[in-house]
């Protein structure tokens, strides 16, 4: 058996060189020992150029009172927006009273109407989490390379209170969000609507090697101070075989304020690009991440949100859901009626979906674990069809980003669901 020699381009002026011995068709990752001989210096940006720094300071123009009505925000966003979002529906799980198993349950969907919001959860023994990618916008303009995207719709004065509107559409207690790199402007919008949030970004964010832009992006993460009262946070840059790479998480216990329980949730941006090493690298970080949840929780229930850059056939999807000490589970998977396929193939046909130089990239990638001894899954938002995206795909008009949201609505397991109320909730009375 012959090695093969493979290089992994970190910076354009680093290359790191591996032996490997040829793979075959059971492996589908790289082992630790291949990089015994190596130290890895930096797993971050992609560019040699010099880092042009710049602060979080390009929405200076923004002058917003310390506290506004949903409705009067809302409004506002639907000024600014250039189109219409896109009109997403939530389904949702309602006992059916009338059958004793308890079990059994039905589907009930509630379609979105205009001008209608969700209504936030009421009920101090359910969780509403978002997790979105909302798409830097250094990296978005300069170097994704969205070929069917219109240049303007990826100005961020075209974007920005899109960002804002699609997160307050569905009225969520917990947002983890990644590529954040205008976290000034996200943090004053979501600060009139009652959240409180906190920001970690990348060591060696490529941003910052970008004409224009606004600073590193990173994790965000913001909850509803009427809602819950903060324990703590901790933040962390992965490691990989003890070095640190360029991804980060950010955690934060939170305490229900009429119960007082506790959780802990999380928010994660893994390694992006394709490959054996990369899905290696990805595999490893996610131990860490995994290993740094635990800990900062303590026992306390977990959600655990992000952009994973993996497909669920890569084995981080695996390593999640095999961890004994959070024993995770993922939201929309488990949503899934059939139970007796894979948790890998209950997941949405996709999560993200755009167009560029080399085609279509329809992938899922984002996901929502949750705790599962602690957890149940009320309801998930659904993702639009391939028809309500257009042929452009996203970003676009309609969509801020190229991934899309996902939402979704937990209770404590030793409550019970009641079926009218959670209509209710799902619905949104109100017209806003």
């Amino acid at each position: 058996m012959t090695s093969q020699m493979m290089f992994l381009t970190l910076r354009n002026d680093e290359t790191l060189a591996i032996m490997t011995a040829p793979s075959t068709a059971k492996e589908d990752s790289l082992k630790p020992y291949h990089l015994q001989h190596f130290i890895i210096q930096r797993m971050g940006s992609f560019t040699s150029s010099p880092k042009i720094l710049n602060e979080d300071a390009q929405d200076s123009d923004v002058n917003l009172p310390a506290r506004m009505s949903r409705s009067e925000m809302l409004d506002r966003c639907r000024c600014e927006g250039v189109q219409p979002l896109l009109r997403r529906h939530f389904k949702g799980l309602i006992k059916d009273v009338d059958v004793n198993t308890a079990d059994d349950f039905k589907m009930l969907q509630i379609n979105a109407v205009p001008k209608t919001c969700v209504q936030p959860l009421k009920s101090p023994n359910k969780i509403r989490v978002f997790q979105w990618n909302v798409l830097s916008q250094s990296l978005g303009t300069t170097n994704d390379s969205f070929v069917c995207c219109p240049e303007d719709a990826l100005e961020w004065g075209n974007r920005r209170y899109q960002i804002v509107q699609e997160i307050l559409e569905y009225a969520p207690d917990v947002i983890c969000l990644q590529e954040v790199d205008h976290f000034n402007f996200l943090k004053t919008c979501l600060e009139t609507q009652g959240y409180t949030g906190t920001f970690f970004p990348k060591p060696d964010s490529p941003c910052l090697y970008l004409d224009g832009n606004n600073g590193p992006d990173g994790c965000a993460l913001f909850y509803r101070r009427d809602k819950f009262d903060f324990v703590k946070s901790d933040t962390r840059v992965l490691e990989v075989w003890r070095v640190q790479s360029n991804q980060v998480a950010v955690v934060a216990v939170l305490r229900v304020r009429e119960t007082g329980r506790e959780f802990l949730v999380a928010g994660t941006h893994l390694k992006a690009r394709k490959g054996a090493l990369l899905s290696t690298l990805r595999n490893e970080q996610g131990k860490d991440l995994l290993n740094f949840v635990s800990s900062s929780a303590e026992g306390r229930p977990v959600l655990l949100c992000g952009d994973f850059n993996a497909e669920p056939t890569e084995p981080i999807y695996r390593t999640v859901l095999g961890y004994p000490e959070l024993n995770l589970a993922s939201a929309y998977a488990d949503f899934s009626t059939d139970k007796d396929i894979p948790s890998m193939d209950r997941e949405p046909p996709y999560t993200t979906w755009k167009v560029r130089d080399e085609g279509e990239v329809c992938h899922t990638i984002d996901y929502v674990f949750y705790n599962k001894n602690a957890f149940a899954v009320n309801a998930v938002l659904q993702f639009p069809t391939a028809e309500d995206i257009g042929e452009g795909r996203v970003p676009s008009y309609q969509y801020p980003s190229d991934h899309f949201s996902l939402c979704c609505d937990f209770r404590f397991q030793d409550q019970e669901i009641t079926d009218q109320t959670h209509i209710e909730e799902l619905k949104g009375i109100s017209s806003l």
